[in-house]
């Protein structure tokens, strides 16, 4: 069973006079953003719609409404369970030829993070990599809980192998990545079509990924700041999506750190942050991937929290680690 929410705010209130708050490390070039930064609600879930919109307002702002630098298509795709799935199909300007394909899982603690078209990250991916993405649009947290969110981008997934001719991809290399929340969905969805013998994927990318849901890390109990993404909303992002009353045995397509076998799966690459309490089952994913013989690069960002690019996107650490994730794409789909 999880720890009670009574234990957890009590930890997050108790944090903000702590010593652990002036003891962290930044990074020198984010130390002034993240001294800007507002306190983050305890519980962000409990007014899912008021963070939606938040979210919007916060990043929706940062994608322009043409770019140049590649076409959109919006479509509806069949769901799993007679639902439909909005996406949105991108392909670089004037590309032509069939083209690497990657399947974008957006992040947002399976409950938001939804724009009204693609984000940066899905926008930056097609374009380093030259590659048809598919940005999906699954079904959320609270309304749809565990499993319609990872089954939507499984389906997804199919249907993009299925129609590769019609969308210029080549079969034969489609990746699949996402951050935070996508991270997992994407690790979950790499379990799934390997297990369903579903189609064939070329590259996980796996950035600040939420894998556990038994929350029990080292990094999980020392990142408290409630400016940033801390323990306390972690473990309330899992009760969202898997419920509060959940028992013990989560299956691995939920939180894929419970998988007992990770062999043969895609070569991945993991992106960690040292301030972000999900570090540690991030870098223990990618060790055990390492073990079970699969092809792993792993970049941390000392001093660096949860999606700080979008926080200071301006600054060298976070130029540095979008254009390393990035280049990982590239290599991984156009050697």
């Amino acid at each position: 069973m999880v720890e009670s929410v009574f234990t957890q705010e009590k930890a997050h209130q108790d944090f903000r006079d702590s010593e652990e708050l002036r003891a962290l490390r930044v990074h020198p070039e984010l130390a002034g953003t993240l001294a800007a930064l507002p306190e983050r609600p305890a519980n962000p879930y409990l007014d899912i719609e008021a963070t939606r919109a938040g979210f919007k307002a916060f990043l929706g702002s940062r994608v322009p409404d043409n770019d140049p630098r590649l076409t959109v298509r919006h479509m509806t795709i069949p769901g799993p369970d007679g639902n439909t799935i909005d996406v949105q199909v991108l392909r670089p300007a004037g590309a032509e030829g069939p083209l690497p394909g990657v399947l974008y899982i957006h992040g947002g603690g399976f409950a938001y993070g939804e724009l009204d078209g693609p984000s940066p990250m899905a926008r930056d991916a097609c374009v380093a990599a030259g590659a048809v993405v598919v940005n999906v649009h699954y079904r959320l947290a609270p309304e749809h809980r565990y499993p319609a969110g990872v089954e939507d981008c499984y389906a997804a997934l199919r249907w993009m192998a299925a129609t590769a001719g019609e969308l210029g991809i080549d079969a034969g290399r489609i990746a699949v990545t996402g951050a935070s929340a996508g991270g997992c969905l994407s690790a979950a969805v790499c379990l799934m079509a390997r297990d369903r013998q579903g189609p064939p994927i070329a590259f996980q990318g796996l950035l600040i990924p939420c894998l556990d849901d038994r929350a029990r890390t080292a990094s999980m109990r020392r990142i408290a700041d409630p400016r940033i993404t801390n323990g306390v909303g972690v473990r309330h992002m899992w009760d969202t999506y898997l419920g509060a009353d959940r028992g013990p045995d989560v299956p691995a397509y939920a939180a894929p750190a419970r998988a007992t076998d990770l062999s043969g799966l895609p070569p991945a690459y993991v992106l960690t942050c040292g301030l972000d309490p999900l570090r540690d089952e991030g870098l223990d994913y990618a060790r055990r991937l390492t073990e079970a013989d699969v092809p792993v690069e792993v970049k941390d960002v000392p001093g660096a929290w949860h999606l700080f690019e979008a926080f200071a996107p301006d600054t060298e650490p976070a130029r540095r680690t979008t254009e390393h994730w990035l280049a990982a794409l590239r290599v991984a789909l156009r050697g």
